[in-house]
């Protein structure tokens, strides 16, 4: 193509002529989109404008219930604290109450803690049965945070250690002597405990031994194993 004559009929070169295609072109292709996008608008404007509130709406709703949350948290966690200070100023039976209504308002992770709060209380004013039936409520709860349920596990084990039966406790106590297990020292402990209780001196030695060595074990519980093997000539 030789020539092309511009809007004012004035010849343009031959590059001049592809570069006044290409801007027609763009002018066409721009208008057609414009025009597109309208039609687009006209037919699905309100559904987009519904689904940006929409959005909108969920966002909002998100910080409301997370805000929600904070302040819930914040309240449950004064209940707490209350209610120590109610066991720190003498009233233990206060305090027990306090904890017992805490644990049957609060989310999961205070419920535990004010379930296990109360135990203790128990425990300390003597009702160890009482202890220990709260101790099997939270170590059975699947809500509850498997850390917190393996305590209460080591819980009922430690207050039963003199009366419970031997063969069940060493049982409960065997799974939370895994590597991975948090309180697998503390149960290495329990365990070498009942070893001694029935008469395994051989048992009772491996579990203390193996306490002792342990450089990542508690420097308390590593001395008690030490001074447990002196004594029973490990």
């Amino acid at each position: 193509m030789g020539t092309l004559r511009g809007y004012l009929g004035a010849p343009f070169p031959p590059l001049a002529a592809d570069a006044a295609l290409a801007d027609i072109f763009q002018e066409i292709d721009e208008d057609v989109r414009r025009e597109r996008l309208q039609l687009l608008w006209k037919r699905y404007g309100t559904y987009i404008v519904g689904a940006a509130l929409g959005i909108l709406l969920a966002t909002a709703a998100t910080v409301a219930w997370r805000e929600y949350r904070v302040r819930q948290n914040q309240a449950q966690a004064q209940q707490f604290l209350d209610a120590i200070d109610l066991a720190n100023r003498g009233d233990q039976q206060g305090a027990r109450i306090a904890f017992a209504e805490l644990a049957k308002s609060a989310g999961a992770g205070y419920a535990a803690l004010a379930r296990l709060q109360e135990a203790a209380l128990a425990a300390k004013a003597g009702d160890t049965a009482g202890a220990v039936k709260i101790y099997d409520q939270i170590a059975a709860d699947g809500g509850t945070d498997r850390a917190l349920r393996d305590l209460a596990t080591l819980l009922i084990v430690q207050r039963t250690l003199d009366t419970g039966d031997p063969a069940q406790l060493s049982q409960r106590l065997a799974p939370l002597m895994a590597d991975a297990n948090p309180w697998r020292y503390s149960a290495t402990e329990l365990s070498a405990l009942l070893a001694r209780r029935t008469g395994d001196t051989a048992k009772a030695k491996e579990l203390y031994t193996k306490l002792a060595d342990d450089l990542q074990a508690p420097q308390g519980m590593r001395a008690r194993a030490t001074e447990m093997l002196a004594i029973i000539g490990g």
